[in-house]
């Protein structure tokens, strides 16, 4: 990338603080979406079959219509059947959200296993003019199923909570897509309305301000202590937002999943990831409580307590 850009050896890392990261140029998101899927079958030791409702939990769109969950039911073809298919829509807290909503769903009997998976391409809307934006995302797709838990089982989510503050709503925005800012209505370029812009500072100070009486509010609810969590899974937002919320929650480094180096902001797909690469890694092991948390445009807060 310094190359590519011109700049000296190093610099796309000292300013962004990512080493690696995944660029998707000739795949759609809902083609990483159905191997996201299938790689979460596997490990399910369950098929298409099983599965009785698909939700994308995904930040951006492959197309304004039809929904993510839509395109990536047809991407998977054959290998699926008709089910019940939605998006669940709250930027990088999107999994948090779906999981979340549809959890209660599960828990009603509704549906017995439910896809979630999110799938973010944020290539195509990065300006690399601006390298301290530009530099901290990746591309990605995660998958999870989630089903009822048996009588014998400690899995189970605990308490969860979200908040949108709406003073923040345009600190992070792509404005193409939709009809408010349609060829028809503005005179701006195609290209200018599909740039992601973000006011980095104003949502830093808007997510510090109101983190810990946050975090405080979903503690009480699930009548916990931020020790009694064995892990702590944050959007992987930014170097600053990781290591602000690891001082600000006194939070040690070995209970902090922190994947930020290796993959960027993957936007909605980044919770998951980080989530994936504890459990695979062996930092989270079932029957832990772990404690998912972060912040997405809107700007909401949002965060979850369960025993994995």
């Amino acid at each position: 990338m310094d190359q590519r850009l011109g700049l000296p050896p190093g610099t796309v890392f000292a300013r962004s603080g990512v080493s690696t990261r995944y660029s998707s140029t000739d795949e759609s998101a809902a083609e990483l979406a159905v191997r996201a899927c299938e790689q979460a079958l596997n490990h399910a030791g369950l098929v298409w079959d099983d599965i009785d409702c698909l939700v994308a939990t995904s930040a951006t769109m492959d197309q304004a219509i039809p929904f993510n969950a839509a395109m990536i039911l047809a991407q998977a073809g054959a290998r699926s059947r008709p089910i019940a298919a939605f998006d669940v829509g709250a930027s990088c807290l999107s999994f948090l959200t779906g999981l979340d909503t549809i959890s209660y769903l599960v828990e009603a009997g509704r549906y017995q296993h439910v896809m979630l998976v999110s799938a973010d391409i944020a290539t195509f809307s990065l300006d690399w003019r601006h390298l301290h934006l530009s530099a901290i995302f990746g591309d990605g797709a995660a998958a999870a199923i989630i089903r009822r838990s048996e009588p014998d089982e400690s899995s189970t989510l605990l308490a969860s909570h979200l908040q949108t503050f709406a003073e923040g709503a345009d600190h992070c925005r792509i404005l193409a897509g939709g009809s408010r800012y349609h060829p028809d209505r503005t005179t701006q370029s195609i290209r200018e309305l599909a740039m992601f812009h973000m006011d980095g500072l104003k949502i830093f100070k808007l997510a510090a301000r109101e983190l810990p009486r946050f975090t405080q509010r979903l503690l009480d609810a699930a009548g916990l202590t931020l020790s009694d969590f064995d892990v702590v899974v944050p959007h992987q937002a930014s170097r600053l937002a990781i290591d602000h919320l690891r001082q600000r929650l006194h939070i040690e480094k070995d209970r902090l999943v922190d994947v930020f180096e290796r993959f960027g902001n993957q936007v909605g797909a980044s919770l998951p990831t980080a989530l994936h690469e504890a459990i695979s890694g062996g930092q989270v092991q079932r029957g832990q409580r772990v404690l998912l948390i972060g912040s997405g445009a809107g700007m909401t807060l949002g965060g979850a307590a369960l025993v994995y």
